[in-house]
């Protein structure tokens, strides 16, 4: 049958299949972006686009942004002010020993009498371990830094800890912290909870685990029970996530609970046994 009576019969336009597509292969599109964005690391699609329809590419703005999507070249649009330690683009690697990466956060609850709290969490992503839970009626950057200081003379200092961009997290206080102990801070995308998953599980646990099981009297009965839990969670509650043992367990392959000898830790480096 002809091209003529076939296209007749299925009511198809022979200019329809006769066309010849012009479209071109974009790999050598795709590898021009790339080089421009590797000389110029701050340039967005848009800038892109004119430095392709200057150098002579007969292309459409949305065909660069979808390549350059695919590519995986969008830039956050700034850089956040007086956050020296801050990690903007690189990709997030999973812990592979303690003290790689910490996460942490702020629960809040009140006392019976009505009053507020705020409690400070941190967990230790790889052996789930908590090196403080630490509830105030307030707390500024510089209470942040006091109790973080506190935590890592016991156990050492983290490489990195996730944040979320609270006002105490990204206080000068904090940065300079970070910048002299030689942390990291991660900070999460604003209304993106997922991107410090570790620590929303951590204080889901505390929540019906502690918060919603006891009535606390005072500030110093709130410490003594979050310290109370803490321990427990540490020390003997099974983990799921690193094979039903407690966190104290992988932290340290000893297994022991206890603070060394006062002595002895002066003149040794802090280690994970010093959790308990």
């Amino acid at each position: 049958m002809t091209i003529r009576r076939a296209c007749s019969a299925l009511q198809f336009d022979r200019s329809t299949y006769h066309y010849q597509s012009r479209r071109t292969d974009p790999a050598f599109l795709k590898k021009r972006i790339k080089e421009i964005c590797e000389t110029h690391v701050r340039y967005g699609y848009r800038r892109v686009y004119y430095i392709l329809r200057r150098d002579g590419w007969v292309v459409n703005m949305k065909k660069v942004y979808r390549l350059y999507r695919e590519l995986g070249l969008q830039l956050r649009n700034k850089t956040p002010k007086r956050r020296v330690k801050a990690k903007l683009r690189e990709d997030r690697a999973p812990a592979i020993r303690p003290n790689d990466v910490w996460a942490m956060d702020f629960v809040h609850d009140q006392l019976a009498t009505g009053r507020k709290l705020r409690i400070l969490t941190v967990v230790d992503t790889f052996s789930r371990l908590s090196p403080v839970v630490d509830p105030r009626f307030s707390y500024r950057g510089e209470d942040v830094v006091a109790t973080l200081e506190q935590a890592c003379r016991k156990i050492g200092y983290p490489k990195t800890i996730r944040v979320d961009n609270g006002s105490e997290f990204i206080s000068r206080d904090m940065d300079l912290w970070a910048y002299q102990r030689g942390v990291i801070l991660d900070f999460s995308r604003p209304g993106k909870p997922t991107d410090n998953a570790f620590i929303e599980a951590f204080n889901s646990k505390l929540r019906s685990e502690c918060l919603n099981a006891h009535w606390f009297l005072s500030l110093q009965d709130a410490c003594e029970k979050l310290e109370a839990w803490r321990r427990h969670y540490n020390e003997e509650r099974p983990h799921s996530a690193i094979g039903n043992i407690p966190p104290i367990m992988l932290a340290n392959s000893a297994g022991a609970t206890s603070p060394p000898d006062l002595g002895k830790a002066e003149n040794s480096r802090p280690t994970w046994s010093d959790v308990g």
